[in-house]
């Protein structure tokens, strides 16, 4: 090889290196609104929150003494935090089967091409544009002991008044089936959504062997939609464990704590008693308590998944 050649071949690699390299700062530069924002708002934060969850702070703020995982270890033997925890969990158990059943359900009887389902499509949908405070005024109004619509219902068929948000026996029930209606018009869209994915010649040969409409749908298309019905599972989960709003309005946690959640026994410790180093530790126990479920349901459940 003559030296002009080397010469040459070194000059290929330096241009070379020098395009990868300004072809990496653009590609840094675009990513540089979206890195901005994940550390000001997400990372910065969670590092924070590690920070102030090992702290006793002044109800400035300000951190007043380092404790270690002191914080960590009274939560954990405290008897409030997993009577909030028992809270929550029971929570997800009456919301979230209930809401993907209930949706499930409506977007199969109009999952068809009859006259109107359109408009029964629409009604459903609705939820999805109402805000949690919305939905809760909407919802506060009809739990109203005396001038609710519910209790005028129970009336026709000679049932007493029943004290939806004020008894601690019907209180979390009363939460529940808000936040049920609430959950409605994102799940009925993504489960209506999986419905239309499904191939219209399953539909013909199932027709054709015999079977019928129920058989068809249990046997044959609920098995191509579990993906759907999966997704709609961890996004229900961890929207339930992050309920807040239909709670500080319409119970406060009460009464007698039957409706205080993790959620909301974290706001009243860090910014109502200004708590933020016991807040902080609820925070990172509730968060390892989400990832440790979805990682769950991703071991466990998604082995009854069936991809196409």
């Amino acid at each position: 090889m003559s030296s002009n050649e080397s010469v040459l071949i070194k000059a290929d690699s330096a241009l070379l290196r020098k395009k990868k390299l300004g072809e990496n700062l653009l590609a840094y530069l675009f990513l540089a609104p979206s890195l901005i924002l994940f550390i000001t708002f997400l990372f910065y934060p969670m590092l924070k929150s590690v920070y102030l969850s090992m702290t006793i702070t002044d109800p400035r703020g300000r951190v007043v003494e380092f404790v270690g995982l002191d914080n960590f270890a009274d939560l954990l033997t405290s008897g409030q935090f997993y009577s909030n925890l028992k809270v929550s969990l029971l929570f997800i158990l009456l919301t979230v089967p209930t809401s993907i059943i209930w949706s499930l359900f409506l977007a199969a009887i109009t999952h068809n091409k009859l006259r109107g389902m359109k408009v029964f499509q629409f009604i459903f949908s609705l939820p999805i544009v109402i805000s949690v405070g919305t939905g809760s005024i909407i919802w506060f109004l009809l739990f109203h002991p005396t001038a609710g619509m519910l209790n005028y219902f129970l009336s026709f068929v000679h049932i007493g008044p029943i004290p939806w948000l004020t008894d601690p026996s019907w209180a979390l029930v009363s939460i529940s089936l808000m936040t049920i209606w609430m959950n409605m018009g994102f799940l009925f869209i993504v489960l209506s959504s999986g419905l239309q994915g499904v191939p219209e010649e399953i539909y013909e040969s199932a027709k054709i062997d015999g079977s019928g409409p129920v058989r068809t749908f249990l046997q044959i298309v609920l098995p191509l939609l579990t993906p759907t019905i999966f997704f709609a599972l961890i996004v229900s989960v961890i929207g339930a464990f992050q309920t807040f709003g239909q709670i500080h309005i319409l119970t406060k946690g009460g009464p007698m704590n039957s409706t205080n959640v993790v959620v909301y026994s974290i706001y009243q410790d860090a910014f109502v008693n200004f708590r933020f180093g016991i807040g902080s530790a609820q925070a990172l126990i509730l968060f390892l308590i989400i990832l440790a479920l979805t990682l769950f349901q991703f071991k466990v459940l998604e082995k009854k998944v069936h991809y196409q």
